[in-house]
């Protein structure tokens, strides 16, 4: 059976761990070659074996997504070599601090807000017109669940993620008649480094692993999948609307 990506181009932010990682190593399986961007260079290189060994192909992009001119060449570069994206993984994030809101450092409150959502609007601004030349552009957009619980403490993540929810919706609607769909992604609990910082009393053995989540990631970024302006909760494997008055 040919693998349902075959020779399609993928772009995955925090691609050197966690969720990051095993969707770039689940997508590049499927056929797809996996443009991985992370600030770690060893962690991309674990992951380009990964990958080799499943014989799949990618190419590492080791940069800090706080280099906003960076973003914008990696566009550019991307349209030279390949002269388009099909996938986009927005991935990428910080966590800042758990702690009451008057607390929270103002380096760390605009770290959360320059990676978390002016990167991410940076990259979208960077690849939409590669995203238009394919046939059938696909983009996630990694959110959570505080985004939509206000959780106490998480105030720098929270409001980060329902950011980058609220431009998944607007861009969603901005390409409606396009073939370019856009939804964004509820994780939920995962087993993950970012997971252990927030909640390091947590046993992770009773979380899913992030290749579960990677897993239900995929069939998302294929041609096949259509919706579009929607969030995807994995816990739940469904999408959701959204239920805000217009």
């Amino acid at each position: 059976m040919m693998a349902t990506l075959q020779g399609r181009i993928a772009l995955v932010t925090g691609a050197s761990r966690g969720i990051g990682y095993f969707t770039a190593l689940a997508l590049a399986k499927e056929g797809a070659h996996v443009i991985a961007v992370a600030r770690t260079s060893g962690g991309l290189e674990e992951l380009d074996d990964a990958i080799r060994a499943t014989g799949g192909s990618a190419t590492l992009v080791p940069m800090d997504l706080t280099d906003m001119p960076a973003i914008d060449r990696l566009g550019g570069a991307i349209n030279e070599r390949w002269g388009k994206l099909d996938i986009l993984v927005a991935n990428a994030g910080v966590l800042g601090t758990i702690s009451p809101i008057g607390h929270v450092e103002a380096k760390v409150f605009e770290k959360v807000m320059t990676v978390n959502v002016t990167a991410t609007w940076r990259v979208i601004r960077s690849v939409e017109p590669l995203l238009f030349k394919s046939d059938a552009g696909r983009a996630l957009i990694l959110s959570s669940g505080v985004a939509h619980s206000a959780r106490a403490f998480w105030g720098p993540y929270a409001a980060s993620k329902a950011a980058v929810e609220t431009l998944a919706r607007v861009w969603a609607a901005e390409t409606d008649k396009t073939r370019l769909k856009i939804n964004s992604i509820d994780p939920g609990a995962v087993r993950t480094a970012m997971r252990a910082q927030a909640m390091p009393g947590e046993n992770p053995d009773t979380l899913p692993h992030p290749s579960e989540v990677a897993a239900k990631l995929v069939p998302l970024c294929e041609p096949a999948c259509t919706v579009s302006g929607k969030l995807f909760r994995v816990a739940e494997d469904r999408f959701f609307d959204y239920r805000f008055p217009e």
